[in-house]
């Protein structure tokens, strides 16, 4: 149920994502006085069609390949390679008639639409919910939990963080996202009372890229009990909600991670757990089973931590969400350069389907939703305004030329283009769903 449920929503966010920039380049071009032949979300390839009509010169419809989606404008070189049409004579409301300008309007429409989109989702999150973050002095007032990269890197449980790269982070979830973005060199810790500067490794980023788990560092909490399960051994043992778990046979467990790392260690065994309720320390004997859970669920995360909220009027999230979706901009931009970098090994990373179907939630969630689908706009603006050929980026460096020399290149030399790019397009995406394939297998 939980992957249907991640598919509805990929196959919902993508099919938004695609009707809004087609219909930038559908407006542009009517704007223009261009005809445009079709209207479609997904490709009809083979001509079969999973539904269709016809509203004055435009064929609307759906296609059967969900990989897209696509307009045909009347007399442009584009992926339909119709090259009959561009053998017949110009006709005044053909693309390749229209001035330059108002070509490169036609094609960056889609990508200002995307844009805008991501835009407009952010604007009405703001102003509707407010912004929410976990504050990275709340997660030091127990310090951080360090998986196995972490400490390799010289990080320790409990170490509270100060700065990366010599900046405060504010916001706890975006560490991770500097690290690897910025490249960052050392994070600044307190440990025991004393400041520390660590030094990364010059494969940093390679190395949290691989890091697939995204658990480089987290927040640690104590093993405060907000509820059980069905048949929870730790409930019939005499547990009860809100006992402070601290210890397992001999060891002690102070935080709610230590403990789960520990109890791995004793499936279908007989443990004492301790526990500490009001100033009593009380002790019960649970018999494990091979999977060694206990039934008890941690209180939930706001018990432990004030998150920090800022609410917006709708006039004060208008710049808000512009600036959210300029800095999610960069942020992409930045993760493209890694690509490009061989000594990152971000490559390795990069994802198709299965991977941006995976980022969804396996319950459906208005709020995740919609900032995915806001995320996943800027990935398919900055995707496309790449100067590849068959995208618009390419369409885009070949007006620019027109314009700055005045010459305007042959409809051969587009249709040779044209062929080029839709291969290196194809290169990609089956480069990107062979990674997430070969993922699959690891």
């Amino acid at each position: 149920m939980a992957i249907f449920i991640k598919i509805v929503q990929f196959f919902l966010s993508l099919s938004i994502l695609v009707i809004i920039h087609e219909f930038g380049h559908f407006i542009a071009a009517k704007l223009c006085k261009v005809k445009v032949e079709k209207f479609y979300l997904f490709f009809d390839i083979g001509g079969f069609k999973l539904f269709k009509f016809k509203r004055g010169e435009t064929e609307y419809g759906i296609g059967w390949l969900p990989l897209g989606g696509y307009v045909k404008i009347a007399g442009m070189v584009d992926e339909s390679m119709d090259k009959e049409q561009m053998k017949q004579p110009a006709q005044p409301w053909e693309f390749r008639t229209k001035p330059a300008w108002q070509r490169f309007i036609i094609m960056f429409a889609g990508v200002f639409m995307n844009v805008m989109l991501a835009i407009f989702i952010y604007i009405g999150m703001l102003a509707h919910r407010g912004e929410q973050y976990l504050p990275t002095s709340e997660v030091n007032k127990y310090g951080i939990y360090a998986d196995s990269l972490a400490q390799s890197f010289g990080l320790r449980n409990g170490d509270k963080i100060l700065s990366v790269n010599g900046k405060p982070v504010e916001n706890f979830q975006r560490i991770q996202a500097e690290l690897i973005l910025d490249n960052s060199q050392t994070i600044e810790v307190e440990r025991d009372g004393q400041r520390l500067v660590i030094n990364l490794p010059d494969d940093a980023t390679a190395q949290l890229l691989a890091n697939q788990d995204l658990t480089f560092i987290t927040f640690r909490t104590p093993f405060i009990i907000g509820s059980f399960s069905d048949n929870s051994l730790a409930k019939q043992a005499g547990i009860k909600e809100n006992d402070v778990i601290i210890g397992i046979n001999d060891v002690a467990t102070p935080y709610f991670q230590d403990f789960t790392r520990e109890i791995k260690a004793y499936s279908n065994s007989k443990v004492t757990i301790a526990t500490l309720r009001g100033t009593d320390t009380l002790r019960y004997e649970l018999q494990l089973g091979p999977d060694c859970i206990i039934g008890a669920r941690l209180a939930p995360i706001d018990t432990f931590f004030t998150f920090s909220t800022r609410e917006y009027t709708f006039f004060e999230a208008i710049p808000a969400g512009a600036k959210k979706a300029f800095t999610g901009i960069a942020d992409y931009w930045k993760q493209l350069k890694l690509i490009f970098k061989p000594s990152t090994k971000a490559y390795e990373s990069v994802g198709g389907f299965i991977s941006i179907g995976k980022i969804f939630p396996d319950k459906f969630d208005w709020g995740s939703f919609w900032s995915l689908t806001a995320f996943l706009s800027i990935a398919l603006a900055i995707m496309n305004i790449l100067p590849i050929p068959a995208l618009d980026g390419g369409h885009i460096l070949f007006l620019l030329i027109e314009i700055i020399t005045r010459r305007k290149p042959s409809d051969k030399f587009m249709e040779v283009a044209e062929t080029i790019g839709l291969v290196i397009v194809l290169g990609l995406v089956i480069f990107a769903n062979g990674n997430d394939i070969i993922k699959l297998f690891k």
